[in-house]
């Protein structure tokens, strides 16, 4: 069977989950769950602490094997593990900042872009011109994405300096720049302030057509994720209990009770990409 050719007829990846369990001895972490993230959608998971979110995720980045249920990614089966990961199209970032603490900050965009390197491990290690070149060229596109994301000021800046907004940012270029076709964002907006949230709002908009990715988040700020997903699914220890559109979640009256509550009342009422970049 051939692996994902990374080509797709719209921008990002098909990700299916169907029927993934998870147990930790006798703890069920995930139940029986089934998930899409369908080319060029943003796609959240939401629920309480300890619901299963982030186990979901790794689960997708092949930090925990589940013990039931399959993967497939554009229709091919898969296992995914760590180390393949950017060689499938599949880029993250964690809860926190998660930046390389000895590198600067265009260095750790670059870094992000290794995988689309075009010298190889020998050709770097000796210096060669192609290696220079290759170099030059993940630096400039290193540069593009800060100046795209409002930080390229802290290019020179090591990450131990950086205000946590600005940390954040890096940490969103540096994942972009492997150009991922499916992008999965662990709490993005965690730790932000109102007017950073606005901001990555109006980017992660974007996404499916700038970047030609899908992706998937999981998120507390509910704000947030009703304005920004097409689809939302709702875990509840390890359960998924419902699954839709913002709107659909937001008139279920299971999950406003048990997840959003008054919260749902003071959320930014869903907007369409059109309306987002107006």
């Amino acid at each position: 069977m051939k692996p994902p050719s990374g080509e797709t007829s719209a921008a990002g990846h098909s990700l299916y989950l169907r029927g993934i369990g998870v147990r930790f001895g006798g703890l069920t972490a995930l139940d029986d769950v089934s998930l899409e993230v369908a080319p060029g959608q943003v796609v959240g998971v939401i629920g309480p602490n300890g619901a299963g979110k982030t186990t979901l995720f790794n689960v997708v980045c092949g930090l925990v094997r589940p013990t039931s249920g399959t993967l497939e990614l554009n229709g091919v089966r898969l296992t995914p593990a760590p180390h393949r990961l950017a060689g499938l199209g599949i880029a993250r970032t964690l809860q926190g900042v998660g930046l390389f603490r000895g590198l600067t900050v265009v260095e750790n965009v670059m870094a992000g872009a290794t995988c689309t390197a075009r010298a190889g491990f020998l050709t770097g290690l000796l210096g060669l011109p192609r290696s220079d070149r290759d170099e030059r060229r993940l630096r400039e596109q290193a540069m593009t994405l800060l100046e795209r994301f409002g930080v390229a000021a802290y290019a020179g800046a090591l990450p131990g300096t950086l205000p946590y907004a600005v940390g954040k940012r890096v940490a969103l270029a540096r994942a972009l720049a492997a150009r991922p076709r499916l992008l999965l964002l662990d709490e993005p907006a965690g730790g932000l302030g109102a007017q950073d949230i606005e901001e990555l709002a109006e980017l992660i908009t974007t996404l499916p057509a700038e970047a030609g990715c899908s992706v998937m988040l999981v998120e507390h700020h509910m704000d947030l994720v009703m304005r920004v997903c097409d689809r939302i699914a709702v875990l509840d220890f390890g359960r998924l209990i419902a699954t839709g559109t913002p709107q659909q979640v937001r008139d279920d009256p299971a999950v406003a009770e048990a997840y959003l509550g008054a919260e749902v009342d003071a959320a930014t009422p869903p907007i369409s990409r059109q309306e987002a970049s107006a």
